[in-house]
This record gives structure tokens, C-alpha cells and sequence, in this order.
């Protein structure tokens, strides 16, 4: 997926612990580390709005566009060929 997840970046700039985030947001700690760890399908835009604010930053400093990371591309691309 070209979709990254850089939470694990973020909390530690902010020196904050996954469990600590859980509380303040009020996500189940199992959940934040599934999106922690890059398994989540998807993200409801109140839960990325809830950790932008108790993180201080903004959902591109969460969520990252990495083309490279797409497997999906490179194979399309090699079956376009």
C-alpha cells in the first residue's frame, strides 16, 4: 500500500507512549497499534482528527505518500509492459 503510517515517529518526538495516546484519545490501544504498525484498511477521519489534536500535528505529519511503497504500481506497471 502506498499509504504509511509515521505514528510511531510522531510519538516519539512527542515522547508520548502508545497506551498514553490510547487514553487521551480514546482508541483501544489494540486498534492504535494497528494502525501504529501499518495493518489498518483504513482510518475514520474523527479518530485522525482526535490524534491530531492530542499529538499537535496535522494528518500529513501522520500519513505519508510513498509511490515506492506500492506494490500494486510496480506489478501494473510490469503487467502494462
Amino acid at each position: 500500500m502506498a499509504i504509511r503510517v509515521t505514528l510511531d515517529r510522531v510519538l516519539l518526538e512527542r515522547r508520548m507512549s502508545l497506551t498514553e495516546l490510547s487514553d487521551r484519545v480514546g482508541v483501544t490501544l489494540a486498534n492504535l497499534s494497528i494502525l501504529k504498525t501499518g495493518k489498518a484498511k483504513a482510518v475514520r477521519f474523527s479518530t485522525l482528527e482526535s490524534l491530531c489534536r492530542e499529538l499537535d500535528c496535522q494528518p500529513g505529519d501522520i500519513l505519508i505518500f510513498d509511490e515506492e511503497e506500492d506494490g500494486s504500481a510496480a506489478k501494473d506497471d510490469e503487467e502494462a509492459a
